[in-house]
């Protein structure tokens, strides 16, 4: 029989959750300090960001199978430690390459931190005390951006010990040596009663394909696109075919594939990918590109950056805060329908506030558009799940929850590589305007929001009919 978390326990289970989404966005508020320590180019600066979503997608279901079959919370402390390690590997780089392989470590542990946490709340908690969990889980997301934009800005500006950017990362180490004290007390240990078998060569197709799609989308504009980058984007295809033949191969043999080819077949999940395509690497490439906006184009210190995303944050989380509610009242397509449109409203009027104020838009000229951007924001984040969930049977569950992670995090590592590039592009048309590039990639947002509201309203009646069941 399982123990309960306790008060403690819970507390650092989801101080561990926030450790990779606080990290997040003191990156992004890190950024510009980093251009001008490390001399880093517009691309690399996508990569940093990139490649920490790239490994976190790729070790997602490799951790949650790791914690399944060897124990969730030490396989837990396993992913602190290499996290904090990463972190600690980061704020001491002396170049730009060894910072961009410090941050694929720290995805990678990251990728084993976050499956544990909900895991164990799961089997460890019942009734009421599992349902305020998870209500706490699902909205911490909000403060975590809110901690993470103000303390990376403030720490980066206050420039402790003459350190800048790297306080970022070393505020990461600390919070995990303690963690690594006190977790080994207060978090249960927990496994699951039927051990699986990780599914290696699904796992090493899928980040290469992530590769072949991420590098090219990132590198290409700025090599003008050489035949070999050409190759590897035309290389996903022929990949993604021989990941789905070794998934049918590996479920005639009785095993779990990473990706099972039966549940791609379910409308749901396509739905979910088709909500994690056009939401997802949108959302992070809005952070990525307004980040660079608001410190190189506008000359933002990075504590000013970090507070012109607090309206946003704190949206976020009482959107988050009121959205189960919300979905137990209304259709999910309703409240994925209200999120979209707000998000939509808000992308428009931060176009129009940049196009009328420019390089004087601050953190309170910006506010009332992006309050609107994430209480719309934090709607489709709740229903991305539900949605993607409603065709599967319990016995699929786990494995269509890895698949919608998955895309989860490999959209929002495409997000900054796909946006970013196309930021820099109209930046260099419109020579060197940084608010009209953001304008032109908010554009380009509320397009493929608006391609995401006609796919919503095609499959309408299917939702409200699952929710009504």
């Amino acid at each position: 029989m399982n123990v309960s978390p306790g008060r403690a326990g819970l507390l650092l289970l989801l101080t561990a959750q926030m450790l990779p989404m606080i990290d997040t966005s003191i990156t992004n508020v890190a950024l510009d300090s980093i251009t001008h320590s490390l001399g880093t180019t517009s691309t690399q600066l996508e990569l940093i960001v990139a490649l920490y979503g790239v490994a976190f997608a790729v070790c997602l279901a490799v951790g949650s199978k790791l914690g399944d079959n060897n124990g969730r919370r030490r396989i837990l402390q396993l992913g602190v430690f290499i996290f904090g390690l990463a972190s600690l590997l980061c704020g001491i780089s002396g170049s730009v390459n060894e910072l961009l392989a410090a941050r694929v470590l720290q995805g990678a542990g990251a990728a084993l931190i976050v499956p544990q946490i909900l895991a164990t709340l799961h089997v460890t908690l019942k009734g009421p005390a599992r349902a305020r969990a998870i209500s706490l889980y699902g909205g911490i997301g909000g403060i975590a951006f809110i901690i993470g934009q103000m303390g990376g800005g403030w720490l980066v500006s206050a420039d402790i010990a003459g350190l800048g950017w790297r306080n970022a990362f070393f505020i990461n180490v600390p919070i995990c040596v303690l963690f690594l004290l006190l977790s080994r007390s207060y978090i249960p240990e927990t496994s699951s009663e039927a051990p699986s078998r990780i599914d290696w060569p699904g796992t090493s197709i899928l980040a290469i394909m992530l590769c072949c799609l991420l590098f090219p989308m990132t590198l290409g504009p700025e090599l003008n696109w050489p035949w070999y980058m050409q190759a590897m984007l035309v290389m996903v295809l022929p990949l993604g075919y021989l990941m789905r033949a070794a998934a049918l191969l590996q479920q005639k043999r009785g095993l779990q594939p990473l990706v099972a080819p039966h549940l791609l077949k379910l409308p749901s999940i396509r739905f979910g990918l088709l909500i994690a395509v056009l939401f997802f690497s949108c959302w992070s490439g809005f952070m990525f590109c307004l980040a660079v906006t608001l410190q190189s184009g506008m000359g933002m210190e990075p504590w000013q950056s970090g507070n012109s995303f607090i309206a946003l944050g704190v949206s976020y989380f009482i959107s988050a805060c009121y959205a189960p509610k919300l979905i137990a009242r209304y259709s999910m397509s309703t409240i994925l329908l209200s999120g979209i449109s707000l998000q939509i409203f808000g992308l428009i009027g931060l176009m129009a506030t940049l196009y009328h104020y420019g390089h004087a838009a601050g953190a309170l000229i910006i506010a009332p558009a992006t309050v609107f951007i994430g209480y719309g924001q934090a709607l489709i984040v709740n229903t991305f799940y539900r949605v993607g969930m409603q065709d599967i049977k319990p016995n699929d569950a786990g494995a269509a929850s890895a698949i919608l992670s998955t895309l989860q995090q490999s959209t929002l590592a495409l997000g900054p590589a796909v946006l970013g590039g196309l930021f820099l592009h109209m930046q260099q048309q419109n020579h060197g305007n940084y608010p009209q590039a953001m304008i032109g990639v908010l554009g380009m947002e509320v397009l493929m929001m608006l391609v995401l509201v006609m796919a919503t309203i095609a499959k309408r009646r299917t939702l409200s009919v699952a929710t009504a069941l």
